[in-house]
């Protein structure tokens, strides 16, 4: 049987471009997919988390399961050799459609698996590392990272009570209480007063 995989990182990505290459591939190749598996989860996740660690205990040898390149199996190179190694010694066959990678019950398809899951894992680590950097820059620039603490109202709001809240704090009332009449998480109340102090 003839197995899809499809793997998005996120629900806001669609997994439409990988699904058009696999239907293209099978068209080609004269081959019907039995069963469509699709998933929007990150790479990092072990197998056994995602709906690819379900697929594959149900695969039986001489299955193929296809993917348009494998770092949709996994983001890093011992996940990715650890699939590849399962799949190798239940006989169950791996076909990726960009990389042309084919695995085999064979020494070559080994040790092109192993270079393809490293170059997959040293692309991730290069992504990550420029993401910190671009964000090092951004900080060195002066640009405040992460969430906005609350609009200028809610904030305007706080700031003209303050007296009040702070009384109602005195009198044992929750910041998680006062901050729910503001609208307001009780973590930015808490951020406020501080900034006030």
């Amino acid at each position: 049987m003839v197995y899809a995989y499809i793997r998005v990182s996120t629900a806001e990505q669609s997994g439409s471009s990988q699904e058009y290459e696999i239907r293209n591939w099978a068209s080609r190749q004269g081959v019907e997919v039995g069963k469509w598996v699709t998933e929007s989860v990150s790479g990092t996740i072990p197998p056994k988390k995602r709906k690819l660690g379900k697929l594959l205990r149900k695969m039986k040898q001489d299955d193929l399961l296809v993917c348009t390149e494998i770092s949709r199996l996994g983001r890093n190179m011992l996940m990715i050799m650890s699939i590849l190694n399962e799949c190798s010694s239940r006989s169950i066959r791996i076909h990726t459609i960009k990389d042309h990678f084919d695995l085999n019950n064979n020494i070559n398809s080994k040790i092109i698996a192993f270079a393809f899951a490293l170059a997959a894992e040293i692309e991730r680590n290069l992504i990550s590392q420029r993401t910190k950097e671009a964000l090092a820059d951004r900080k060195a620039a002066g640009v405040k990272l992460g969430r906005p603490c609350g609009s200028y109202k809610q904030r305007d709001a706080v700031t003209q009570d303050l007296s009040e809240i702070r009384s109602r704090i005195a009198a044992g009332e929750s910041y998680a209480r006062i901050a729910k009449d503001y609208g307001i998480h009780r973590n930015t109340l808490a951020n406020y007063l501080k900034s006030e102090d």
